[in-house]
């Protein structure tokens, strides 16, 4: 697995949020993992019971496909053993994202997001407006 070497020259990253992760080096296995709640509100009402929510995208399996045909033996030659870049500029990783200079053997990423959206009962028109005109 080890067959290769990664060369950065530089990086910049902005911001690392909520188990993202930068890994520098040589990995045998990855597995991050996050769960989010996100609520907009077109309000700011609290119902005060909010915290007890306990949906049903966060216990539910994911179904992860079993291959019938096994993969093919692949065997690889390298002609130059190194990967080179120069410059790699990142505005931001966040829930169980992944950036990784270096090999990696075995990888199970997982992010469980639940967004709601809770709009109040009046129709919000757009000020945008449209014409069709025939010339």
């Amino acid at each position: 697995m080890w067959g290769r070497n990664s060369v950065v020259q530089h990086i910049l990253v902005y911001s690392i949020l909520s188990n993202g992760v930068l890994e520098i080096g040589d990995t045998v296995q990855l597995r991050p993992f996050s769960q989010a709640l996100a609520v907009q509100r077109q309000q700011e009402i609290y119902f005060g019971k909010e915290a007890n929510y306990h949906p049903r995208i966060f216990s539910e399996p994911i179904p992860i496909p079993t291959f019938l045909i096994p993969p093919p033996y692949i065997r690889k030659y390298h002609e130059k053993p190194n990967i080179s870049v120069g410059r790699i500029w990142i505005k931001g990783i966040s829930a169980s994202g992944v950036v990784h200079i270096g090999n990696t053997e075995n990888v199970h990423a997982e992010s469980r997001i639940d967004h709601i959206r809770q709009l109040s009962g009046q129709a919000i028109r757009p000020r945008t407006k449209v014409e069709v005109r025939r010339d």
